[in-house]
């Protein structure tokens, strides 16, 4: 006979029954029932539910500070609704009404009415989607067909993987939980019956066989007996330690017996006011959620609209029967009829004419006036017997604003080529409707200790941003909330020396910074890639005596050269490897065999092997490591944090900060596994130094760059975002200038066109980190031919005379969360211009627009909005007005880079071989213009105030400056000055 759980224990019983005990609350802070409200700002609200009273107050591995100043707000309770308000936002949530969902809890700001949460509980009978319910350390698929909805849940890779549902019991007694799931081949190499654990509102978990399928599209089931009270319960499939894992989830079912698999899924309302998506609604017929169309809101749209499909929402809080404008958010190109025309939809079965768009990546919206019945009620897109042939993405319930994202993050950009449109991103922070939710309940306490468990009791712990288009309060808000984005050493702004090939102290002494010195280029650090282990050149733990004789002698050697240098490292190691039986004893005998052949890796979770890893790194001397590929099949079992945030976090206590890899999971699997997991992202960049991976030397991949770094940045706070400047995978076949051995070959290195190098290390002089790399190609500017190389050497020369400004620059983004590159509409969120340019410009800082030449030629253009105010070309000193466009054209020597006026950029006043202290410094100036710019150098602050006709400094003044005045009629005077009042007129 089967056990079955009980799942209410008396505890959790008595909780619903006894008044809990009274506890001080932090100020600021509203409470109503079981829910709690703190208002942390006029853009922030923390909104917490707590079934059992018991509200949390330690910080988080995500949040790690909820001390803000004073905000002022009003609270009041009207029509059972308690009603918050700041200067920027309202919150409505009814009282008394349970956890947040869609229908009780409200926000409005000026532009838009949203319902943050989204909660979705799955009813008996009904199916429960994995993808809509909690996941940990998993991620969501689809590449695998014959699932429903969005997609599946892959992996359960690593202990405590899991997913959790929320099922609603609508009686008491025995039910039949019913799983979904595929189990093929995995990514271990075996194909046979797997197990996870099933637990039910947090009792201990019984093990459950998921029996081999025939392959991964090959979807059964299995199921299982619980024994549930009439209510809530928490249903949680978890690999633990005894379990093997390794299986896709497409969904679940509670179901009483004789009950089918249900097709109806369980979904949370659509509110009255708000837009909502359609790929959460009701799916008939052939419908399905699809993603491979850009610039969708949400996870995806719904397509194949065919006769007999459809997408209904249940609509709640309609204040009265009456007539409204329902907003269909569309897109309607050539459909699998072959025709390009004005479709019909139905809606609630009245017909409404959608008008063609360009194409399927093209968005449009259309209004219909539906009448609605007061309170709750269905709202039914359905398609006529010939069909719809639209897709459609967003639903707009008197609202017209979708929930469209700016911006969005990867792990990393690996086999990108740049040929099939940009790279696909997950959205962040920043929307164009100005609102945001980051759901923090299930990450772990800060010191990485996972949360209590509350039983059967419901707990939700949310942060509310209401920004509208104010972007710098929201990044703020983050920064202030979660920590600002890591400052490097200003030794990591300046130039970066990287090469996926066979080197030696030797190359680097007596060839290669010889020619970096007499070529005149300079450079800050040194990238010891994969080939300088021995043992194993990929996996190994000590540097090759034949190839670095000295570690200690060649780091010191760096040093005195004013450099830096960084090892590339691989997680995991081999059997056979000298240190193996010293780093299985200090892991206990824990490490276990990866994926790939005779490696072993470890689990960081556990202490002892994240003590075996730690202690791999100590015989290999270097400044900070480079954590690349990952990872072998190392990883995390931490509940409620990333893999890579928390292997980073170790990082930066060995080397100062973390190079790696960012925003998702070790264990996404594949070489470019680039998804992301809900906890981390927020923390990630406390530690690190993104580096986005592989990708390919194409235009494309050079372009795509451009709107990646920003947008990136302004969804994640991210700010040290690194690329190969000049892609890692070679694509032209162009023979280069060294030869080297591959499986006893002579091989030559690859390089780019001419016109391809000089263009991206333009590019890269204005990114975040100038990172010179490449997989046996050639990057240095004497590889290539004479006008490329002119170019290169003066680009990374001005990126090293800029190091000041850039290091200001993520000073200030460590302090206010605005990134060092930024798109436009931070800045201008008023103009759409902004928004159209963000794959074409950015601005770094506030001041400087740099708008990168794209296209193949030693003469290039590209078309260039200005922002509103006046503009003055850093080279050539054209000067054009704010909201224009103007079609600027660059030889290689020069590139499109303006100057606001009433801004300053400073630099150094003379080339430098590596970073250096300046005692010289330049600052551009625009005549008769106003501004200031105060200028970080370690701790210590020198302002410059530009009034009029005069520039006053204080703080580091005691140094020679020097001030290029421009003027609007395009020509500029130097004046130069030790004083601490400089008078800028022209001589006369």
């Amino acid at each position: 006979m089967r056990k079955r759980a009980t799942v209410v224990p008396l505890l959790a019983l008595l909780s619903l029954v006894l008044p809990a005990p009274a506890t001080a609350q932090p100020s600021g802070t509203v409470v109503s029932g079981q829910a709690r409200f703190q208002i942390l700002s006029p853009t922030l609200v923390r909104t917490e539910y707590a079934g059992d009273r018991r509200f949390e107050n330690a910080s988080t591995y995500n949040v790690v500070n909820r001390t803000f100043p004073g905000t002022a707000y009003r609270s009041r309770v009207e029509d059972g609704w308690l009603v918050i308000t700041t200067s920027a936002l309202t919150l409505r949530y009814r009282v008394g009404s349970g956890p947040f969902r869609a229908d009780n809890l409200e926000l409005r700001t000026a532009s838009t009415t949203a319902s943050p949460w989204r909660r979705v509980v799955c009813a008996t009978g009904q199916l429960c989607e994995a993808e809509d319910q909690h996941r940990e350390g998993v991620l969501v698929a689809s590449e695998h067909p014959g699932h429903t909805g969005a997609g599946f849940v892959a992996g359960f890779s690593y202990a405590n993987n899991g997913v959790t549902a929320t099922v609603r019991a609508t009686s008491s007694g025995r039910h039949r939980l019913v799983v979904k799931y595929a189990n093929g081949r995995g990514g271990d190499g075996k194909h046979e019956d797997r197990t996870l654990g099933l637990s039910v509102d947090g009792q201990a978990p019984r093990q459950v066989t998921l029996p081999a399928t025939a392959d991964w599209r090959d979807w059964r089931q299995v199921e299982t007996e619980v024994d549930l009270s009439a209510g809530e319960h928490r249903v949680a499939l978890t690999r633990r330690a005894a379990d093997s894992g390794n299986v896709n989830v497409d969904s679940l079912a509670l179901l009483t017996a004789g009950q089918a698999y249900p097709v109806v899924r369980a979904v949370d309302d659509c509110r009255f006011g708000t837009s909502c998506e359609a790929e959460n609604g009701v799916l008939t017929g052939a419908a399905k959620i699809a993603d491979e169309h850009a610039g969708f809101a949400g996870t995806g749209f719904v397509a194949e609209l065919v006769g007999g499909t459809g997408s209904s929402q249940r609509v709640s809080g309609v204040p009265a029967a009456g007539t409204y404008p329902v907003v269909l958010r569309y897109a309607n190109g050539v459909g699998g009829d072959g025709k390009h025309e004005p479709r019909t939809v139905l809606v609630n079965g009245q017909a409404i004419t959608v008008p063609v768009t360009a194409n399927w990546a093209t968005w449009a919206t259309t209004t219909a006036q539906i009448p609605l019945p007061a309170g709750t009620s269905g709202l039914d897109i359905t398609c006529p017997d010939s069909g719809c042939h639209v897709n459609l993405d967003t639903i707009g319930i008197s609202n017209s604003s979708p929930h469209l994202a700016l911006g969005g993050y990867r792990r990393s950009l690996d086999g990108y080529t740049g040929t099939s449109g940009d790279p696909r991103v997950t959205p962040g922070l920043t929307y164009r409707d100005g609102w945001y939710l980051l759901d923090d309940t299930s990450s772990a306490l800060l010191n990485g200790t996972p949360r209590v468990d509350r039983g059967a009791q419901p707990y939700q712990d949310g942060y509310v941003f209401g920004y509208g288009q104010n972007l710098k309060a929201a990044l703020g808000d983050l920064a202030a909330l979660t920590g600002g984005p890591k400052l490097l050493p200003r030794w990591a702004y300046g130039v970066w020396y990287s090469e996926y090939i066979d080197r030696t102290a030797a190359d680097y002494r007596d060839r290669i910074l010889p020619a970096f010195r007499q070529h005149g280029v300079p450079l800050d650090v040194l990238v010891v890639d994969t080939d300088f282990k021995a043992h194993n050149t990929w996996n190994g733990w000590r540097m090759d005596s034949s190839k670095f004789p000295d570690p200690q002698g060649f780091l010191d050697w760096v040093h005195s050269e004013g450099m830096h240098s960084t090892l590339n490292i691989h997680p995991s190691i081999q059997g056979s490897d000298p240190d193996f039986a010293r780093a299985q004893a200090t892991a206990k005998g824990k490490l276990a065999k990866g994926s790939c052949a005779d490696c072993y890796v470890f689990d960081w979770a556990d202490p002892d092997q994240l003590r075996a890893y730690v202690e791999l790194h100590r015989s290999m001397p270097t400044d900070f490591w480079w954590l690349d590929w990952c990872c072998d099949g190392s990883g995390s079992s931490l509940r409620g944090v990333t893999p890579d945030t928390w292997i980073n976090e170790q990082y930066a206590k060995l080397g100062g900060f973390a190079f790696s890899r960012g925003f998702g999971s070790l264990q996404a699997g594949g070489y470019s596994g680039s998804g992301p997991l809900p906890t981390g992202p927020w923390a990630e960049k406390r530690h690190t130094l993104h580096f986005t991976g592989d990708t390919s030397s194409t235009w494309g991949a050079m372009k795509a760059t451009i709107g990646y770094t920003s947008g990136e940045a302004v969804s994640t706070g991210m700010s040290a975002i690194s690329h190969d400047i000049g892609g890692h995978n070679d694509t032209t076949g162009l023979r280069g200038s060294e030869t080297y051995l591959d499986n006893g070959q002579l091989r030559y290195t690859t390089k780019l066109p001419d016109d391809l190098y000089a263009r991206w290390v333009q590019l890269g002089a204005f990114q975040p980190i100038t990172r010179l790399h490449s997989n046996h190609g050639d990057r240095l500017p004497w590889q290539y031919g004479p006008a490329a190389q002119a170019s290169a050497t003066k680009f990374l020369n001005l990126r090293e005379r800029l190091v000041p400004y850039i290091y200001t620059l993520a000073e200030q983004a460590h302090r206010t969360g605005v990134p060092v590159v930024r798109p436009a509409y931070v800045e201008y969120p008023g103009s759409p211009e902004a928004y159209s340019t963000v794959d074409s410009q950015f601005l770094l800082g506030p001041d400087v627009l740099v708008a990168p030449i794209t296209t193949p030629g030693e003469s290039g253009e590209t078309r260039v909005w200005f922002p509103p105010g006046q503009w003055t070309d850093y080279f050539t000193g054209q000067v054009y007005q704010g909201n224009t466009w103007a079609t600027v054209r660059a030889s290689l020597d020069t590139m499109p880079v303006f100057l606001r006026a009433g801004g300053m950029l400073v630099e150094r006043s003379a080339d430098v071989a590596h970073d250096v202290r300046a005692d010289s410094l330049t600052v551009h100036v625009t005549a008769g213009a106003s501004g200031e710019f105060t200028l970080y150098e370690d701790h210590r602050r020198t302002r410059v105030v530009q009034s009029g006709d005069f520039a006053f400094v204080s703080g580091l003044s005691k140094r020679d400056w020097k001030f290029v005045v421009h003027h609007a009629d395009g020509s500029s005077h130097v004046v130069r000055a030790k004083g601490a009042v400089i008078s800028l007129r022209a001589p006369r």
